[in-house]
């Protein structure tokens, strides 16, 4: 039996012996002995002495509580200094159980399984700790999963030296571990999201340092962009998000003084993370706002005239903002409204005020759509129908089809009653289509795009080079698409690369290909043409926000979108982004307002 894997060890020192596998003897302590257990083996353990738990981690506090409570019924005066060998005795009674129960088990050793993880990462390029990148490398290796046919250019000077690969090591083993508190553990205790500032605080020096570095290579050594997707493996790719990363705990922990400053040093940057650099706009205005009159000197101001001091403040950075590039279109909505509250605030002229009329985002037709609402038993019921848990799916009747479903599946049956084909794909036709289209252009030799054999994708691909780099290809194939030779392509890439179904980003081979073909034949050519040239310049930033319904008619020979929204929803910025874009591309958008018409118990 094999010990299950544990977290990324820390770095190895190496001695004078060697081993390959760990045996049990190794297993010292419970917390190890528990974790090869599955959760109703424990249970069974945990049954025997009458402890108590929903998951492991209350199980192995019931058993710890257990042996306690075990060495507490000695009253002897004498043994009372052996309760602690008593506990430790305790725990070593549950240890041998559950290793009679596993067997002998073996693990890797921290030695070599630091040097292969180190190898791993070497050959693989990865930039976030995961043992997916190796599972992928297996499966290929087995012909159960196949990737898209390219010519891998490997670059050299990734890792300029050991030292810089060891960092680079460190820094991702870092990055986990500040993941695995903010996003895989439960809600984070005060203690591990100071861990998190203290985290962030130690590596702040390097981290600008290392800034500095790497905009001397991007005005001297890296060419075409290349540094763009190249710096991912940078040790301070990887700080830059753990700095990002410990602004939360200081929001909650209310310094917003420092969450400020953090703020100010990251943009005054241009070169990592630039799809964030919106929402540090946002959230920079805001504390200027609302908080940073009160956390500095007011130089002689009264407190009336700090306020509207920070508010013309935080005016200039939503201002500059806007006139960021590397701002992206995404976040505009959000800086403009706060724009316009300030102005008003600050009681501008009107003639003084801007004015955002010639870049309002255009608005979808309203719809609204009347369904059998199902309540469950506890659910406390409003009038509107609504559950007063937030963020709960609500669950509707489907009339069409029969049986219960999700809001989406009771509009997508209204439609389908309409005349209208449909999916509630949420963007996955999209993607899919622009996989169809440009999978030829996707993997064309670009040199260093292609680090491995094991790639979905470029790695320039969510980057903005990846336009200008293919831009010949890219615009002929636009000019293609709008003279309407999509379905010539589709039908080219399905009948060449559908037997093995290789793996490629966006691309899902369960849609049919009839469907995709009915799609592109009601698409007009220079609609779809847009929505693949948006794609093409903004991949990344257009992952999210598509409309969750898509829906054709081939008698009328047209597509629609339809984004779903119950009584209390809103839509994102990123949604109506999207809304503007494909009515701009003169293709029809409903927003579908889901009312209950009849609410049931059960």
């Amino acid at each position: 039996m094999k010990m299950k894997k544990r977290n990324p060890p820390s770095t190895i020192q190496w001695g004078s012996s060697f081993r390959f596998a760990d045996g049990t003897q190794e297993i010292t302590t419970l917390e190890e002995a528990c974790s090869l257990l599955l959760l109703d083996e424990l249970k069974g353990f945990a049954k025997d002495v009458k402890a108590q738990g929903k998951n492991k981690k209350e199980l192995l506090a019931a058993l710890r509580e257990s042996s306690q409570s075990q060495s507490g019924l000695v009253f002897n005066e004498n043994k009372i200094k052996n309760l602690t060998n008593q506990t430790e005795n305790r725990d070593e009674h549950f240890l041998h159980k559950i290793l009679d129960h596993t067997g002998e088990c073996i693990r890797l050793s921290p030695g070599p399984r630091s040097l292969f993880e180190r190898v791993h990462l070497v050959f693989y390029r990865s930039t976030e700790w995961t043992e997916k990148s190796l599972t992928t490398i297996i499966l290929a290796k087995m012909s159960k999963r196949k990737f898209p046919e390219y010519i891998v250019c490997r670059t050299n000077s990734i890792f300029t030296s050991r030292a810089t690969l060891l960092e680079f090591e460190t820094a991702i083993r870092t990055q986990f571990s500040v993941d695995n508190i903010l996003e895989f553990n439960g809600p984070p205790t005060t203690e591990s999201l100071q861990h998190i500032i203290d985290l962030a605080n130690n590596i702040h020096p390097r981290w600008t340092h290392l800034v500095k570095e790497e905009q001397r290579k991007e005005d001297s050594i890296y060419e075409r962009g290349e540094g763009a997707y190249l710096r991912r493996f940078s040790p301070a790719w990887v700080y830059t998000r753990i700095i990002h990363k410990s602004l939360h705990p200081l929001g909650r922990f209310k310094e917003h003084k420092r969450e400020h400053e953090v703020l100010c040093e990251l943009l005054d940057q241009k070169l990592f993370h630039a799809s964030r650099r919106g929402a540090w706009y946002q959230r920079k205005a805001l504390l200027e706002e609302h908080y940073m009159w009160a956390l500095t000197d007011t130089d002689g101001r009264t407190e009336e005239k700090q306020r509207k001091f920070w508010k013309r403040v935080a005016l200039k950075t939503c201002e500059e903002g806007l006139e960021d590039p590397l701002c992206h279109l995404i976040f505009h909505y959000d800086l403009q409204k706060r724009i316009m509250k300030l102005e008003r605030g600050l009681k501008f002229a009107k003639r003084e005020q801007h004015d955002f009329g010639h870049v309002m985002l255009c608005k979808p037709v309203e719809r609204t759509i009347e369904g059998i609402r199902i309540e469950q038993d506890g659910s406390p019921v409003h009038g509107n129908g609504e559950v007063s848990r937030r963020g709960r799916p609500t669950i509707w009747i489907d009339e069409r089809e029969g049986g219960q479903c999700r809001v989406e599946s009771m509009c997508l049956s209204w439609y389908r009653d309409q005349g209208w084909k449909g999916y509630h794909s949420e963007g996955g036709i999209v993607r899919t289509l622009f996989a169809y289209l440009f999978y030829d252009i996707l993997f064309t030799y670009v040199p260093n795009v292609f680090q491995t054999a094991f790639q979905t994708c470029p790695l320039d691909l969510h980057t903005d080079v990846f336009y200008p780099s293919r831009a010949s290809e890219i615009n002929h194939r636009l000019v293609e698409i709008t003279n309407g030779g999509a379905e010539r392509i589709i039908r080219d890439v399905h009948d060449r690369e559908s037997a093995t179904q290789p793996c490629a980003i966006g691309l899902d081979w369960s849609f049919e290909l009839d469907d995709l073909v009915e799609i592109v034949q009601c698409f007009r050519g220079d609609a779809l043409a847009t929505i693949c040239k948006v794609m093409a310049q903004e991949y990344q930033q257009r992952g999210g926000g598509i409309p969750d319904l898509f829906l054709w008619n081939l008698e009328m020979k047209t597509v629609k979108f339809a984004e779903v929204k119950s009584e209390n929803d809103r839509l994102s910025d990123t949604q109506r982004l999207w809304i503007h874009i494909l009515l701009g591309a003169g293709v029809e958008v409903e927003l579908c307002n889901a009312v209950a018409r009849e609410v049931r118990r059960e």
